[in-house]
């Protein structure tokens, strides 16, 4: 089986690929710009923004794994994660692909947030494909989550809103997940991946705080409006099975630079 994977440069990326590999597929990934590694990976220019070298890049391909995303960049976010999906599946039908699977997040069509109603549309354009096709709703990565504690640890205290649930995942076991869905062949359908635990955000923070040995006070604030209260009704965690089996604290032990103090 050959599949071809956008995003491969990225933070699922680069998990995925040897992932991949190591079940003896025949992987070819999409880049902008050229790239090497790791070995056995072809890697072809192609860009989703504008199209270029898409038909080549799709060629001879069974399977398409589609994770290229470009989150929070205004207008380039629509030319690629909109528009560019819609090169992409104009590309994949056209060259007789048999699976398109479009890695999406868990609640994207339940919170009023920008980037998610973003995601909605590549949705839509993904079931419309006209070949068989899997959607996989994740939850957050641990990155993210961390990226955005050390964010709020520049400010003397750390607020929180004690009322949002978190479900993290570690994108090792996405890989693995994504791997028996592109194996298992098109569904048809939505499914949802996330963490082995649900945290509040309040316990996210204190294992952060312990492991990183940051001193921060943790201050309640109950995030206003709409957004507020999607945030709270529990859309970023699932209770699909099978779960991931790395918890935040074995992410926090197990990633050295995670350690580290914020401005270390």
């Amino acid at each position: 089986m050959r599949v071809l994977v956008t995003g491969a440069s990225g933070t699922l990326g680069r998990d995925v690929l040897p992932v991949l590999l190591a079940a003896g597929l025949d992987v070819r990934a999409l880049s902008r710009s050229p790239r090497t590694g790791p070995p056995g990976v072809t890697w072809v220019r192609a860009d989703l923004a504008t199209g270029d070298g898409l038909e080549e890049a799709v060629r001879d391909v069974d399977t398409v794994l589609h994770l290229a995303s470009a989150p929070y960049r205004r207008g380039y976010t629509r030319e690629v994660d909109v528009d560019g999906t819609r090169r992409l599946v104009a590309a994949a039908r056209a060259a007789d692909a048999r699976h398109l699977v479009y890695v999406s997040i868990v609640g994207v069509d339940e919170v009023p947030w920008g980037y998610f109603r973003i995601k909605v549309q590549a949705e839509r354009i993904v079931r419309s494909a006209g070949l068989g096709w899997t959607i996989l709703r994740v939850t957050h990565f641990f990155p993210f989550i961390e990226a955005a504690l050390r964010a709020a640890a520049r400010l003397p205290v750390i607020p929180h809103d004690p009322g949002i649930r978190s479900q993290p995942v570690h994108t090792a076991d996405v890989a693995h997940r994504l791997l028996a869905t592109v194996t298992a062949g098109p569904t048809d359908d939505v499914e949802e991946f996330g963490g082995p635990e649900v945290l509040t955000l309040r316990e996210a923070e204190r294992q952060w705080l312990e492991l990183t040995g940051t001193r921060r006070a943790l201050v309640p604030v109950r995030l206003p409006g709409r957004l507020g209260a999607a945030f709270r009704a529990g859309h970023f965690t699932t209770a699909a099975e099978p779960v991931g089996t790395v918890t935040w604290r074995d992410y926090l032990t197990r990633t050295p630079a995670v350690t580290m103090k914020p401005g270390q």
